[in-house]
């Protein structure tokens, strides 16, 4: 009996702890899109486009920063591992710092590559000021997040 009652306690404190994580991965992945949504908009805005070319340039955009999310994720990833760990050898040092290092370098690639595809939507000025538009909407969301840490 004693065991079935800690089996039933030990199910329901998995279940509400699955829940529990679900309901804060939905807060953050809502949160997520949120700020993903605001910062299309206010590129839209800033550089502005067209119908058309919010049609083409978009979708790109999108996976532009799909890509550039996930190379940073595993790199975060790999770092992570690390510092959990409490006895690590160099060796796993050095693959969490490459592992950083190296993602900035992707990134780069990856903003290459699409920056070519966007000279094919954009015109010059629209693609300096998707740069701009970029360092803008970071600088804003530095600030605000500084402010709300003040409070």
């Amino acid at each position: 009996m004693r065991r079935i009652l800690v089996s039933l306690l030990l199910a329901l404190v998995a279940v509400t702890t699955v829940t529990t994580v679900t309901a804060q991965n939905a807060t953050r992945s809502k949160w997520s899109n949120q700020m993903l949504e605001a910062k299309h908009q206010f590129i839209m805005q800033k550089v502005g486009l067209t119908p058309t070319q919010k049609e083409k340039f978009m979708p790109l955009y999108a996976a532009m920063e799909s890509e550039i999310y996930d190379v940073n994720r595993q790199a975060r990833a790999t770092a992570a591992a690390v510092a959990k760990k409490s006895h690590v050898k160099d060796s796993e040092y050095k693959a969490a710092a490459d592992a950083l290092s190296n993602a900035k370098v992707q990134e780069g690639e990856i903003e290459a590559k699409y920056y070519a595809q966007f000279g094919k939507i954009l015109s010059p000025k629209q693609l300096f000021l998707l740069k701009q538009a970029e360092l803008d909407f970071n600088k804003q969301m530095i600030r605000g997040s500084s402010r709300h840490r003040q409070k």
